[in-house]
C-alpha cells in the first residue's frame, strides 16, 4: 500500500508536468496551426538557463527560478518568427521540420557545448527535498507539493484566460475559425504574441517543476520528453485542451506505475505503445482534435 501510494503521487508529478507541456503545445497548435515538437527542447533549455544562472549567482534559488520562466518566455517569443511565414501558408509539414531541426540543434548544443555533454544537476535548496508528509515510503516533499498544487493553479489560471477573457476567446475564435477571424478584424499577430507568450510561461513554469521532480537534466532529456507529450496530444486529440489534461493523468499514472511494478525501464514503451493504438483505432484522438 505504501509503495502505491508513492508510485501514485510521483504518477500526479509527472502528470501535472505533462499537463502543463502539452497545454502550451496544443495553444500553438490552435492559434497558429504548428506543431512545435521542439516546445519539450526549449524547456530543457530553461533548465540549463536556470543551471547557468545558478552557478553565477551562488545559488540563488529566486534568480534561478526567475531566470528559467523569462528564459522560457523569451525562447516562446524568438520562435514565432520561424513560424510565421509557414503558419500563414498553413503548411504544416513545413512547421513539423522547422520545430524538428530546432530540437537537433539544440540537442546537440547541449551535448557538445554545456558542461562537456555531462548531466547537470540541481541543488537540495531548489529540489525542496525537506519532507512535508510521511506515509510509511510514500513521501511527499515540498518540492513534490509545491509541483502538484502549482501545476494545477497555473493549468487552472491559463483555461480561465482562454474561456473567460476576452483575449482569450479571441484565439479560440483564430483557431475554430480563422478566416472568419481575421475578416472581422481581430488583432492576428498580437493574437500570435499572446499565445506564444502563455506558452513559454509554461514552458519555464514547467522547467522549475521538472527540476523539482527529477533534480537533474541532460542532453537527451528533450528527447525523451519529446516523445511524452506527443503520445499526451494524440491520445488526446491534437489541439484540445482539455483532453490534453486527461491525457496527462493517464500517461503520467501510467508511466510511474510501470516504473514501480514492471521489470526494466518500460517508460518510452507505454509512451510508444499509446500512440501506435490510438492512431490505429481513432486517427483523431479520444476526445477530437481542437477543442
Amino acid at each position: 500500500m505504501e509503495l502505491f501510494l508513492a508510485l501514485l503521487i510521483n504518477g500526479f508529478i509527472l502528470a501535472g508536468i505533462y499537463a502543463l507541456i502539452v497545454t502550451g503545445l496544443n495553444l500553438l497548435l490552435l492559434e497558429s496551426n504548428i506543431f512545435q515538437y521542439a516546445y519539450p527542447h526549449l524547456v530543457v533549455l530553461s533548465m540549463y538557463a536556470c543551471w547557468f544562472v545558478l552557478k553565477l549567482t551562488g545559488g540563488s534559488v529566486v534568480l534561478g527560478v526567475l531566470s528559467a520562466i523569462f528564459s522560457g518566455i523569451i525562447l516562446g517569443l524568438l520562435s514565432e518568427p520561424l513560424f510565421r511565414s509557414v503558419s500563414k501558408k498553413g503548411a504544416s509539414m513545413a512547421s513539423f521540420i522547422i520545430s524538428l531541426g530546432i530540437s537537433i540543434i539544440i540537442t546537440d548544443l547541449l551535448a557538445r557545448e554545456i558542461n562537456m555533454g555531462i548531466q547537470i544537476a540541481f541543488p537540495d535548496s531548489l529540489k525542496g527535498t525537506a519532507s512535508l508528509i510521511q506515509f510509511g515510503l510514500a513521501v511527499i516533499s515540498l518540492g513534490q507539493f509545491l509541483a502538484i498544487i502549482g501545476s494545477i493553479i497555473v493549468v487552472g489560471l491559463v483555461f480561465y484566460f482562454l474561456y473567460k477573457t476576452k483575449p482569450g476567446r479571441a484565439i479560440r475564435a483564430m483557431a475554430q475559425m480563422p478566416e472568419t477571424a481575421r475578416l472581422m478584424g481581430l488583432p492576428v499577430k498580437k493574437l500570435s504574441l499572446y499565445s506564444y507568450t502563455i506558452a513559454g510561461v509554461l514552458g519555464g513554469i514547467s522547467s522549475v517543476f521538472l527540476m523539482m521532480a527529477v533534480g537533474s537534466a541532460s542532453s537527451q532529456l528533450g528527447d525523451g520528453l519529446a516523445i511524452k507529450i506527443l503520445a499526451v496530444a494524440i491520445l488526446a486529440g491534437l489541439g484540445n485542451l482539455r483532453g490534453g489534461l486527461i491525457s496527462a493523468l493517464i500517461l503520467g499514472l501510467s508511466e510511474s506505475f510501470a516504473m514501480g511494478y514492471l521489470p526494466g525501464d518500460w517508460t518510452n514503451a507505454i509512451a510508444f505503445g499509446i500512440i501506435m493504438v490510438i492512431v490505429m483505432i481513432k486517427p483523431q484522438g479520444i476526445f477530437g482534435t481542437k477543442s
